[in-house]
């Protein structure tokens, strides 16, 4: 009788079936801090369904069925006709008819709607970040076509839909309807303002014809596009929509998809204007003003997609180490290893508790919130999204070989790590806005400081980092060479001021120690050994 070699023992099993919020210990609380007490219940309802939906072993599957299958393009039909298709494996559109459902397109008029949502992506994007651009893009498209009113009325409700419609048709057929965009071209990358996209004005008020390309197009399959072309009257923004009301298609035409390093699930293409129909959102010449608004809530959607993320990889590594047994227990007591998952955590924490205040101060409104958010944001892209890759590195090497195995999910994670960084602006176009900010808006600074203000006394160590951040504001002599310095400082006060107000304060005492007093290495795992570790540690644990 043929005998097996061995049982297989000290396995993790998978994280599946679980509730992805609610097993989010740092998500929710920040969702009751910044929710309306009447709404609470309700948002957290919403959430916990999302949450339940995301940590089931059916959508984990559509997940890794679309990273797998990435799209494909088709320029032509069987009879040589030019369609300019992008073919998506059908787990994307179970994927993305979940989100555009669950209301992440729908938080512009809904009360504590950009907090609901934020929490909703952060949650969505542990899923498959792929199908998060275009449910990103739909969104942000709002605050830039109310530049026209009348088209902010006509398109808005559509954007705003819980019906998510794949067929292209005209958009005043359809129930919901989502948006890509494209801005940057061949020979200006992020300098937009080097564009050759030429816009010629038609006969009919407000609508013209477009010739050039974008060297990044998100979304291609989306209903209409936000655009940047060079009009008689300067650089200006407009709207191309994918089918004209006629039921025609516009000239939309699809050179390639780009072979990504990750986000696979979802396609980017370089796209060609020949004569394409467009209409003007804003005035001749305030494309950039007009589309700012769109770019301002895309890179507060990179914050939350780095900061789900980052989550998804500490909430495997701690459940990898909780459950895996070596040395004579359990790696996750094993002091060095605590270690390094309680610095996990803290960054992780500190991602998710600024990205929730972000989306709180456009639910807030009002003028000091507006002017926080025009530092905040582009300070809280640069420093959460470079965060990203070393954490989901650390993250995967806490399972050993096993996270360098595809079927881990790890590798996904370490693929998609950079995206956040690059997209809506790298590195260094987030420091210089800053700069520009600081340069231009006092207002702005103001509320920063009025915003960091409000724990002063409360640890020494932010204190000093205050102090030090105040002086590096008061000699701006030379200061862009400085700027990553600067931005950097701004965002890890800020992460420590919010901690020290809302973290427990085992927490903000391990960030102020290592992140603002200096007490830490320059890898994951090198915290002061005299903080309360564990706790750290075991609030990152992912448990209902």
């Amino acid at each position: 009788m043929a005998r097996t070699t061995h049982t297989v023992t000290n396995q993790t099993p998978p994280l599946v079936g679980y509730d992805v919020f609610t097993a989010d210990r740092v998500l929710t609380e920040a969702v009751e801090r910044h929710t309306e007490p009447g709404l609470l219940d309700e948002v957290r309802g919403d959430l916990s369904a999302l949450g339940r939906a995301a940590g089931s072993a059916q959508v984990q599957e559509w997940g890794a069925q679309a990273d797998d299958n990435p799209p494909g393009l088709r320029t032509h039909d069987r009879y040589g006709h030019r369609i300019d298709e992008v073919e998506f494996h059908p787990a994307w559109h179970r994927l993305l008819g979940k989100g555009v459902a669950a209301g992440l397109t729908a938080a512009w008029n809904r009360p504590s709607g950009h907090v609901r949502r934020a929490a909703g992506l952060l949650v969505w994007t542990q899923v498959d970040a792929g199908n998060v651009c275009p449910l990103s893009m739909t969104h942000a498209a709002v605050p830039a076509l109310r530049a026209d009113p009348a088209l902010a009325a006509e398109w808005e409700p559509r954007l705003t839909s819980l019906v998510y419609d794949r067929e292209l048709r005209p958009a005043h057929l359809k129930a919901g309807a989502v948006f890509g965009m494209g801005m940057t071209e061949k020979q200006g990358g992020s300098d937009v303002r080097a564009n050759t996209t030429e816009a010629r004005p038609l006969a009919e008020d407000g609508t013209y014809e477009l010739t050039g390309h974008k060297w990044f197009c998100s979304a291609p399959m989306s209903d209409g596009f936000l655009v940047l072309a060079q009009a008689p009257g300067g650089l200006t923004c407009f709207l191309v929509p994918r089918v004209l009301a006629d039921g025609t298609r516009n000239v939309f035409l699809l050179q390639r998809l780009k072979d990504k390093l990750g986000n696979r699930s979802n396609a980017s293409a370089e796209v060609e204007f020949d004569g394409t129909w467009a209409r003007r959102v804003g005035d001749e010449g305030a494309g950039v003003r007009t589309i700012i608004g769109m770019v301002a809530a895309t890179r507060l959607d990179c914050v939350l997609g780095s900061a789900g993320l980052m989550r998804q990889a500490v909430a495997q590594a701690v459940h990898h180490t909780v459950h895996r047994e070596a040395f004579g227990g359990r790696l996750f007591d094993k002091p060095l290893m605590r270690n390094v998952l309680a610095d996990l955590a803290l960054e992780s924490e500190a991602a998710t508790t600024l990205a929730l205040r972000l989306a709180a101060a456009y639910d807030n409104g009002g003028e000091q919130e507006l002017a926080f958010l025009r530092l905040a944001v582009p300070a809280a892209k640069y420093w959460v999204t470079k965060r990203c890759s070393p954490v989901t590195v650390e993250a995967a090497e806490c399972l050993g070989g096993n996270g360098y195995i595809e079927e881990s999910g790890l590798p996904r994670l370490v693929r998609e790590s950079p995206l956040n960084s690059v997209w809506e602006g790298a590195g260094n176009i987030q420091a210089l806005d800053v700069l520009r900010a600081l340069q231009r808006e006092p207002q702005a600074l103001n509320a920063f400081l009025v915003e960091v203000g409000r724990v002063r006394g409360a640890d020494h160590r932010l204190d000093g980092a205050m102090k030090n951040l105040l002086a590096e504001f008061a000699d701006l002599e030379g200061i862009e060479g400085r700027a990553r310095r600067v931005v950097e400082r701004m965002a890890l006060v800020l992460q420590g001021a919010l901690l020290v107000q809302h973290a427990p304060p085992e927490v903000a005492d391990a960030f102020c120690a290592s992140r603002l007093g200096g007490d830490w290495g320059t890898t994951f795992g090198t915290l002061p050994p005299s903080l309360d570790l564990t706790s750290i540690a075991e609030r990152a644990r992912p448990t209902a």
